[in-house]
């Protein structure tokens, strides 16, 4: 009896401990739904616009700092509402046909990850542009209700430092970095 006593005490601990370890969880990106802005100011001016996002999936845990999956932007896809500049960032700039996605890798994450409600992380990753990866660390705001999550955050883009093209010509300067926003929205699995 007293041997039982003792093997239950030390199974207890392993099956209330189940619950706190698994958080899986797996967000899906709707690229309906979700969308990237960019603005990229200029001599007199600043440029605004959309980049459509082509996929996404995200593996998170609750309760273990990690990351994985992949979102992914489809860099033909970049709109500012002028057909001239436009074709100028797909062709010249981004070299659309030649490195058709632009990505993002999750890997890790500070910060804590409500099951419900608002949560604010640093989630840190790869960023590959322009065919090069990169490290990119991303202040995102998280929002969890139900099976819905939204995850925001903006970032800089230090292009011109990364090796892309400066579309500047003669007096009409743009920046060497474009501000973005991301907006993913779509939904997540139950904690398993």
């Amino acid at each position: 009896m007293k041997n039982t006593a003792r093997t239950l005490m030390m199974a207890l601990p392993l099956f209330l401990g189940t619950g706190a370890y698994a958080q899986q969880q797996t967000f899906t990106v709707n690229p309906g739904t979700s969308s990237i802005g960019f603005a990229l100011t200029g001599t007199g001016h600043e440029v605004h616009g959309t980049f459509h996002v082509s996929s996404g999936t995200i593996q998170f845990d609750r309760n273990v700092p990690k990351m994985s999956g992949t979102v992914t932007v489809s860099a033909s896809s970049g709109e500012s509402g002028d057909n001239g500049r436009d074709k100028n960032m797909h062709q010249k700039v981004l070299e659309a046909e030649r490195f058709s996605d632009i990505t993002f890798q999750p890997q890790a994450y500070t910060g804590s990850i409500a099951p419900t409600g608002d949560s604010t992380i640093l989630v840190s990753g790869t960023f590959t542009l322009h065919g090069t990866p990169h490290d990119l660390t991303v202040p995102m705001q998280v929002h969890i209700d139900g099976q819905n999550l939204t995850a925001k955050g903006s970032f800089i883009v230090p292009y011109v430092k990364w090796g892309l093209k400066d579309p500047s010509i003669f007096i009409l300067k743009v920046a060497k970095e474009v501000h973005i926003d991301m907006n993913l929205v779509g939904t997540v699995s139950p904690a398993m």
